[in-house]
C-alpha cells in the first residue's frame, strides 16, 4: 500500500501544474455550490423569519372601489365594509373559517400622561387580532372577549410609547388621557421592530362607540381551516367575494370592490418560489462541479496516455489487471478528495464570513422592518455529503481510465512512443 502511495505521489509531483489546475476546478465546484448554498440559505431563512410568529393561514379583506356598473349604480363606488360583513363571514363559511375579527383605525390621537405625552394612532381590533398579525405581548395581556362585549376602556401599549410615558415606573394598570377620554393599560407589546411605530389596540367595540364609527370598519380578516392547495383557496375567494359584494350591491365578477389579501396563496406561491432557487442553486452547483469532474478524468486519461509503456511492463512482468485499476482509481479518488475537502473548507469559511459581515439585513417599508437576508450558512453534514458526492462522482470519473489502462495489450504497449 506504502508503494501505492508512493507512485501517486511522484505522479503528482512530476505533473504539479497539471495537478494545481484539475484540483482547483475541483476545489472551486464544491466552493461555489457551497456560497450558492448558503446565500439560497440567506434568503429562504429570511422569509421564514418574517413569517414566523404569524398566522400563514389568515386573510385580510378590504373595501376598494367597483369597476362595473350594477344593480342601477355606477362604477367607481367606493365600498366600506361594516360590521354585517363580519356577521355574514362567520355565519356563511364556518366550514372554512376558524375566527373573524375586524379593525377600525383613528389618527390623530394624543395620549397624555401628566406633563407627558405622546401623538399615536388607535386600532381596535378583536382578540383574534395577535394570533394573525406579529404583535408580542411583554407585559400584561392584549384585548379579550370581555373587553369587547362590555366595550371597556383599556389599552395595549407599545413598548417605546409605555417607555416614553412611564419612564420611572411600570405601565400596567396606570391610566392615560386619549383624547380626553381615560383608558387604563392592560398590556404592552412590541412590534416588528420598526422604531417609528406608536400604534396602541383597544377594543374594535370601544373605538366604534367613543369615535362616532357607526358600523363601520376598515378591514376584517379571519382564519381558514381546510383549505390546503392553492385551487381550494381560488374557488373559496371567488365564492367569499359573491357573497360580500352582494351585501353591498356589487357585481359578483367585480374584483375592484374587494381587496382580499389571502397569506396562504403568498406562502404557496413564496414555497414554489424556494424550491425553484433551491433547484437552480444545486444545477448550477452541480454544473460546475461536473467541470471539475471532467478535469479529473481527463488528466487521468492523459496519465495513462504517458504511462502507457510503463503499464505495459507491468503486465508483461505479471502485475495483476486489478492493481493498476486500483492505482489509476486511487490516485482518482485522492485528487478529488484532497481538493474538494480544501474547497468545503473555504466555502464553509465563506458562508461564516458572510454571517458576520451582512448575515442579519433588513429594509424598511415604511411602516415596519422586514428581514430581506439572514444566516447564510449551510450545514457541515450538507457540506459533507456535497463532498463525498464528489468523491464517489471522482471514483467514476477514473474507473474510465483505469479501464483503458487495464486493457493495454503489453506488446502494444511496449510500442507505444
Amino acid at each position: 500500500m506504502i508503494e501505492i502511495w508512493q507512485e501517486i505521489y511522484s505522479s503528482l509531483r512530476r505533473n504539479k501544474l497539471r495537478t494545481f489546475l484539475t484540483g482547483f476546478a475541483v476545489a472551486w465546484g464544491i466552493f461555489m455550490l457551497i456560497v450558492l448554498l448558503g446565500s439560497g440559505n440567506g434568503l429562504i431563512h429570511a422569509f421564514e423569519a418574517n413569517s414566523e410568529e404569524m398566522a400563514m393561514n389568515s386573510v385580510r379583506v378590504t373595501g376598494g372601489r367597483t369597476g362595473k356598473a350594477y344593480d342601477g349604480l355606477k362604477e367607481g363606488r367606493r365600498i366600506q365594509l361594516d360590521n354585517k360583513d363580519v356577521r355574514i363571514t362567520a355565519a356563511q363559511f364556518s366550514d372554512h373559517i376558524i375566527g373573524v375579527g375586524a379593525r377600525v383605525y383613528q389618527s390623530g390621537v394624543n395620549l397624555i400622561k401628566g406633563t407627558e405625552y405622546v401623538s399615536t394612532s388607535f386600532s381596535g381590533v378583536y382578540p383574534n387580532y395577535m394570533e394573525i398579525e406579529r404583535v408580542k405581548i411583554t407585559e400584561g395581556r392584549f384585548i379579550n372577549d370581555i373587553d369587547l362585549r362590555e366595550r371597556r376602556k383599556v389599552i395595549v401599549l407599545n413598548a417605546k410609547t409605555a417607555e416614553l410615558l412611564f419612564p420611572r415606573e411600570g405601565a400596567i394598570g396606570q391610566f392615560v388621557s386619549g383624547n380626553g377620554v381615560a383608558y387604563q393599560i392592560v398590556g404592552v407589546y412590541t412590534d416588528r421592530g420598526d422604531s417609528d411605530s406608536r400604534e396602541a389596540y383597544i377594543p374594535f367595540s370601544t373605538l366604534q362607540i367613543i369615535y362616532n364609527k357607526g358600523d363601520k370598519l376598515n378591514n376584517l380578516f379571519f382564519t381558514t381551516k381546510n383549505l390546503t392547495t392553492e385551487k381550494d383557496n381560488e374557488a373559496f375567494v371567488e365564492q367569499y367575494r359573491k357573497v360580500i359584494n352582494a351585501n353591498h350591491r356589487v357585481d359578483p365578477t367585480d374584483t375592484g370592490g374587494l381587496w382580499i389579501w389571502n397569506r396562504f396563496m403568498q406562502y404557496l406561491q413564496q414555497q414554489t418560489a424556494t424550491f425553484v432557487l433551491r433547484l437552480a442553486i444545486w444545477i448550477i452547483g452541480i454544473f460546475t462541479l461536473l467541470s471539475g469532474i471532467v478535469g479529473v478524468s481527463n488528466i487521468m486519461l492523459i496519465t495513462v496516455r504517458e504511462r502507457t509503456r510503463e503499464f505495459g511492463i507491468r503486465k508483461a512482468l505479471g502485475a495483476k489487471p486489478r492493481s493498476i485499476l486500483f492505482l489509476v482509481v486511487i490516485e482518482s479518488i485522492f485528487i478529488t478528495a484532497l481538493f474538494g475537502y480544501i474547497g468545503m473548507v473555504l466555502g464553509i469559511g465563506v458562508t461564516e464570513l458572510m454571517n458576520m459581515v451582512i448575515g442579519n439585513q433588513t429594509m424598511s417599508t415604511g411602516m415596519w422592518e422586514e428581514t430581506v437576508f439572514t444566516n447564510p450558512t449551510v450545514g457541515v453534514d450538507v457540506a459533507i455529503q456535497a463532498t463525498l458526492t464528489l468523491v464517489i462522482a471522482g471514483t467514476l470519473a477514473g474507473l474510465f481510465p483505469a479501464w483503458k489502462a487495464v486493457n493495454i495489450s503489453p506488446i502494444e504497449a511496449l510500442r507505444a512512443d
